[in-house]
């Protein structure tokens, strides 16, 4: 061989090799240098196919197909070759033509770790729960030097979470680079909600394993868990730049934007979604979820019905045409619910959701005993895995009472950042705050975003490592801290905060549990206005109990958990009275009903905003509305559901045991419950917090 042809080749062959070396991160890069290759050597098949995976990555996915087919015949045993056409196939929205490749490639190379893992999101997109378990477990078999992890990992998702952690550590310990290893350590993290140590371990991960999807999967999602909520876009867009029609991948996007507030472009990429993968039900049901937070309720119900179609027994779809509240359950419906409900097992979530929709559904139609009933098993299921401590609750509002006297919000004063943009409602969750938000946001000057929690995570920092001191460090440490520091930690909830604001100059942050935190928003941010959205105890806790939350809030699935949870809340906010005199608005959701222009006066009063008059018709404002209440607060103000407890008193005995003297300060008689009355007077209640 001349000596110019030997050189040609190895030209060539280093060209390829740069193209497959830079064809996931400068995908176009490569497919330049194939062209020219295949310029010169049009029968050059490696070249050819790394031309369609680089068109396939660029979005070109037509061209990348034909690219690829026409290789068929040239290329017959080459599994990379299948797995390409699968991905394209997938990237394409035809599901059954991707399975069908995919699973050739895996004929042709069982252990094709990348291709058992798009095997089983191809799975899970056709609603093949099972089937993408085992191809996922597949992948974990492959993509591993251990098999003892391959039981570790069965552990995991049977939630044997102790028997899993040892195998893991144990492997860590002789191989503690091995980023299977880490990845499956943060997975059970994740599972325990301990989502910086899951965020340590993958970053660790990727920093070992660049290329390692999954664990990148992992790390937006735990992102996002984090409400990181930028940061995991970055490591969304970065996975899609790899395989841009993932459908994993765009609901991960698609999610991210609907915590962002971006609702309608989340609904564009479910659209998406459900088009290419009509039976992925987890996209129907986030479609549904968006859709009903935009207002757009007959469009909602249709995604949720396509869910029960799809699954029929999942629970969620149809507790979501509960949660609409204003949305009828038809005979049919009822139906179908009782008998996919169980006496005994099945999957939990499934069968709480059931219970808690065959409860409203119930309800509905007055049959408000075996409504209870329905009720009552939702909660007993929720306990089982969502465990609640009374007396750590009560621990915790004495931790504040003593803590946040007034003499150190005298020694404070003039401290924090003076910014007054927050506008935050507190209380019980189902008191009205959905309401008090809607009526602000109705005015040109304020904008409603969410229930924020970056207030809840900032006690979480100043609580410092658990493992040190179980306790935490918060609320005590609010002594040590200088006025800078407290002037830095209101910039940064300002700053966190930014990424769900626009130009408005305030905003309300709705986090209902921040009744806790009055103290450390005081101190941080002393311009920001704090109203407390109060319901009558019994009214209150009982629609706490009947509710069923997506996450947290767990001390409502229990009455005499919900009645002393109402108690310490209310002697908490007792003191911030006593020691913050003035700071915090308390408006009775029951006045708001009798009374709602002097009730809508006085909030606008205490906010120091100019009355306008659509914050009178804030059921015209159209806005995402992302609680319970959405399609409540888009009608005007009603007094159906001021006593609807009652309906269910008979069975309220352990609740009002639970409340004992707190009652006195309320109306319990009918007729003067829903007469306007002067906010309750202070009892004697807070001593016994000291």
């Amino acid at each position: 061989m001349h000596t110019s042809a030997a050189n040609t080749i190895e030209q060539r062959q280093k060209a390829l090799h740069r193209a497959g070396q830079s064809l996931a991160s400068r995908p176009a890069q490569s497919l330049a240098e194939v062209e020219a290759l295949l310029s010169e050597d049009p029968n050059n098949v490696t070249a050819a196919q790394i031309k369609g995976s680089a068109l396939r990555l660029l979005g070109r996915t037509g061209e990348a197909l034909a690219t690829l087919s026409a290789l068929k015949e040239k290329m017959p045993g080459r599994a990379v070759l299948y797995h390409e056409l699968g991905l394209c196939f997938g990237a394409l929205g035809d599901n059954q033509q991707s399975v069908k490749h995919l699973r050739k490639a895996l004929e042709l190379k069982p252990d094709f770790s990348a291709a058992w893992l798009a095997l089983s999101n191809q799975l899970d997109s056709q609603g093949d729960q099972a089937g993408s378990q085992a191809a996922l477990e597949r992948h974990l078999q492959t993509s591993t030097r251990h098999p003892e992890l391959i039981q570790a990992a069965r552990h995991l998702q049977a939630g044997k979470l102790g028997q899993a952690e040892p195998i893991i550590k144990d492997v860590l310990k002789k191989h503690p680079e091995d980023v299977s290893a880490i990845r499956m350590l943060a997975d059970l993290a994740i599972r325990l909600d301990r989502f910086h140590d899951a965020r340590n371990l993958l970053e660790r991960c990727l920093e070992l394993a660049p290329d390692f999807t999954l664990a990148r999967q992992n790390y937006a999602s735990v992102l996002r868990r984090l409400h990181e909520l930028p940061e995991a876009m970055h490591e969304i867009e970065t996975l899609l730049r790899e395989d841009p029609a993932n459908p994993r991948y765009l609901i991960l996007k698609a999610s991210v934007l609907t915590q962002l507030g971006k609702h309608a472009a989340a609904v564009d990429i479910f659209e998406g979604v459900i088009k290419d993968y009509p039976n992925q039900f987890a996209a129907q049901m986030s479609y549904g979820h968006n859709l009903k937070t935009l207002g757009r309720v007959d469009e909602a119900i249709s995604a949720y019905r396509r869910t029960v179609e799809i699954s029929p027994t999942t629970g969620e779809a149809y507790w979501s045409l509960a949660n609409l509240k204003t949305f009828r359950f038809s005979d049919e419906d009822v139906s179908n619910m009782r008998a996919a409900v169980t006496s005994g097992g099945g999957d939990a979530d499934d069968q709480s959701h059931l219970a808690f929709a065959l409860g409203k559904a119930l309800e509905d139609r007055g049959e408000y005993d075996e409504s209870f009933k329905f009720y009552r098993r939702g909660n007993e299921i929720r306990r089982i895995e969502h465990s609640y401590d009374p007396r750590r609750n009560m621990y915790n509002a004495v931790r504040q009472v003593k803590t946040c006297t007034a003499e150190l919000f005298a020694a404070r004063s003039g401290a924090g950042c003076q910014a007054p943009d927050p506008i935050f409602v507190v209380g019980l969750p189902r008191a009205g705050s959905t309401l008090l938000e809607q009526i602000l946001a109705s005015h040109s000057m304020v904008e409603g975003t969410t229930e924020l929690p970056d207030i809840i995570a900032l006690s979480r920092l100043l609580a410092g490592d658990r493992k040190a001191n179980p306790s935490g460090l918060y609320p005590e440490i609010l002594r040590e801290l200088a006025p800078a520091r407290l002037r830095e930690l209101g910039e940064s909830y300002l700053e966190s905060t930014r990424v769900h604001r626009s130009a408005l100059p305030f905003f309300i942050d709705k986090m209902p549990n921040n009744w806790l935190h009055v103290g450390l928003i005081h101190l941080i941010l002393p311009n920001a206005k704090i109203i407390d959205a109060r319901r009558h105890p019994m009214a209150g806790c009982f629609a706490c109990y009947k509710q069923l939350f997506a996450r947290g809030q767990t001390f409502t699935y229990d009455l005499t958990a919900v009645g002393h949870y109402y108690r310490n809340y209310i002697k908490v906010m007792d003191h911030w009275d006593e020691v913050l005199p003035g700071k915090v608005l308390h408006v009775q959701y029951e006045d708001m009903v009798a009374d709602s222009e002097t009730q809508i006066r006085r909030v606008l009063e205490h906010c120091k905003l100019p009355f306008e008059e659509q914050c009178l018709r804030f059921y015209e404002t159209e806005r995402a509305v992302r609680t319970p209440s959405s399609e409540q607060v888009r009608q005007p103000i009603f007094q159906e559901g001021l006593e609807q407890w009652r309906n269910y008193e008979a069975h309220l005995d352990p609740l009002k045991k639970a409340l004992g003297p707190l009652l006195e300060r309320y109306a319990i008689n009918r007729e003067e419950a829903l007469a306007v009355k002067p906010f309750p007077a202070r009892s004697v209640l807070t001593k016994e917090v000291r």
